[in-house]
Parts: C-alpha cells; sequence; structure tokens
C-alpha cells in the first residue's frame, strides 16, 4: 500500500506544490489537452494509460509520470485509479 503522505512528501521534494488527491472511476478518458504548467500524476492504486505524442505509458501503482508544460496528452483507466496530482 502507498503512503499517501509519504508520496505527498517526495511530490514536494521534487518542487511540487498544490498537490492534491484524485480519483477516476473505470471508463474515465480525457481527450487530447495540455497544462500551462508542469504536472505529476503519482498512482496510489488502480491503473491509468497516459498517452503523449511520444509514447504512450501504462502506470500502476508506486508509478508517477511528469508531463511538461504544453505536452498534448490524453488519459484514461479501464479499472479505476487513484493518484495525486502537483504542479510546477
Amino acid at each position: 500500500m502507498i503512503d499517501i503522505e509519504k508520496a505527498k512528501e517526495k511530490l514536494k521534494s521534487l518542487g511540487y506544490k498544490d498537490i492534491y488527491l484524485w480519483q477516476d472511476p473505470p471508463g474515465t478518458f480525457y481527450d487530447w489537452h495540455t497544462h500551462s504548467e508542469d504536472e505529476i500524476r503519482y498512482i496510489i492504486e488502480g491503473e491509468i494509460t497516459i498517452g503523449t505524442e511520444e509514447g504512450i505509458y501504462h502506470l500502476k501503482a508506486g508509478d508517477f509520470l511528469e508531463v511538461k508544460a504544453g505536452t498534448k496528452h490524453w488519459a484514461k483507466t479501464e479499472i479505476g485509479v487513484k493518484y495525486l496530482c502537483g504542479s510546477k
């Protein structure tokens, strides 16, 4: 089991702020979009697939992905996912 408080501290040590817990139910899909700041997704439980123009990343509990500002990406979950989000 992922310790959420330790995970938050790890993200803070990487310079991320505005860290919050988010959850998506099974079947959630986010179409192509960008963010104005660097973003991170740290998976607490479940699985998510995030696609960028550079590749597709399948993330499970304990994995994280940094998405740089302006990077076009999409995301979907088949089984549902809980993750920490942060920006910098």
